[in-house]
């Protein structure tokens, strides 16, 4: 990612890739090369160790989806994840000498992906999306409440889980700004509805204190 190597805009820790995956589920998983390179979006759920560091991504893909022969013959693939972003626009700045730029959040995992047509791995992956996605909802649903149309779902997918080689983030969240710009910078974002961004730069410039 462009500013990947850049320290300032690197994760503090893992709760920050972690966060972004559990905020931002909807992801690219890229088989790139070869004539049958596949490109396919879907949401992706963090697996994580009994120490909690992250392992593995898990999802799930139609069967028919040219992409689940990609993976078994070539399971080393890419998952894409972007989170919050906006255009910087120098109109909220004092300093009109300045140049417009773009905030945002996003990884490159690089991936050991498996396929798996077994009953019990399709309905563990299934039930663990729909809880994670309907946590905190009113009148929450839950897959068992499909009854007998699971069956017919579940015949249809393939559950995927990907090892995690490599993940590469970048959290370019105004880390750069002297605090009066960056105030500026923020009321402008809020103004326009940016508030899934905001939340993220304030969290991080909390945390400038501590940073290289």
């Amino acid at each position: 990612m462009g500013h990947v190597r850049d320290s300032r805009y690197a994760a503090r820790s893992q709760h920050d890739v972690l966060r972004l995956l559990a905020t931002q589920p909807f992801a690219w998983l890229v088989s790139a090369g070869g004539e049958d390179a596949a490109f396919t979006p879907l949401p992706l759920r963090a697996e994580c160790d009994a120490q909690g560091r992250l392992v593995a991504l898990r999802g799930h893909l139609a069967r028919r989806n040219p992409h689940v022969a990609r993976l078994r013959r070539d399971g080393r693939a890419q998952a894409l994840v972007m989170g919050p972003h906006a255009y910087v626009s120098p109109s909220w700045l004092d300093d009109r000498t300045q140049a417009p730029s773009w905030n945002y959040a996003g990884a490159m995992f690089d991936l050991d992906m498996v396929v798996s047509e077994e009953e019990d791995d399709i309905r563990a992956e299934l039930d663990a999306l729909v809880t994670q996605m309907e946590g905190g909802r009113p009148r929450a649903w839950a897959l068992a409440e499909m009854g007998e149309r699971y069956a017919r779902l579940a015949a249809g997918v393939s559950s995927l889980r990907g090892v995690v080689r490599e993940v590469r983030a970048t959290f370019k969240l105004g880390q750069d700004e002297a605090p009066h710009d960056l105030a500026q910078l923020l009321a402008g974002l809020q103004a326009g509805g940016e508030q899934a961004l905001v939340e993220w730069m304030r969290d991080f410039a909390g945390d400038a204190g501590d940073r290289p």
